[in-house]
């Protein structure tokens, strides 16, 4: 997607733009996973927005109280708490704010309790900028069409592997216990290229 369709889809939207106001839309990203949320924040700004990122729930209030952003999307699980609680509070803040949440631990649950507190959308993780902003820019109420090039299961079921291991602290055996696999069944995973 180019700058000029983010653009064009935003006005769209009754949002300013970067050829209107000399700036894009004003955008929250809240997640507590750095990497992804460097990535996701660059490739967000080269397509137009401006990014307001924060790393815990208690920062993404600071900042939600401190400017009025057009867009927001949150990690539903952050270290500090639920991302659903900050979509309650954001939108209690900024009621035209529209919000997707992105997670790794999808579910039924969780997806409708997000759009009960006035998510507009739920994305897996690691969602592409692209999906992220069909998601925000959607004004149709039918489900938006199905990525170009999605993910293979294998290549989700890796990045769950990864993330889980990362969040253990890299410890071969305590991301084992939590998924419910043997120890060395987890090495020869970890040991390989990521799926394609």
């Amino acid at each position: 997607m180019t700058e000029a369709t983010t653009e064009g889809r935003a006005e769209a939207a009754g949002l300013p733009h970067a050829s209107t106001t000399g700036e894009g839309p004003l955008l929250l990203l809240v997640d507590d996973d750095a990497p992804l949320r460097r990535s996701l924040q660059r490739a967000l700004e080269r397509r137009g927005f401006r990014v307001a990122a924060a790393e815990s729930l208690k920062e993404g209030l600071s900042v939600a109280h401190t400017v009025r952003p057009d867009f927001a999307v949150i990690d539903l699980r952050l270290e500090d708490g639920s991302g659903i609680e900050l979509v309650k509070r954001l939108r209690e803040l900024h009621p035209k704010v529209r919000v997707v949440i992105l997670t790794g631990y999808g579910n039924i649950a969780t997806a409708v309790a997000a759009i009960k507190a006035g998510a507009m959308d739920y994305l897996a993780k690691p969602a592409d900028a692209d999906d992220v902003i069909n998601a925000l820019l959607s004004t149709s109420s039918s489900l938006p069409p199905p990525p170009a090039n999605p993910m293979s299961a294998d290549r989700v079921r890796w990045e769950h592997i990864q993330r889980v291991f990362e969040q253990c602290g890299r410890n071969v055996s305590e991301t084992a216990r939590r998924l419910g696999m043997h120890r060395r069944t987890l090495q020869r995973i970890l040991s390989k290229r990521a799926p394609r």
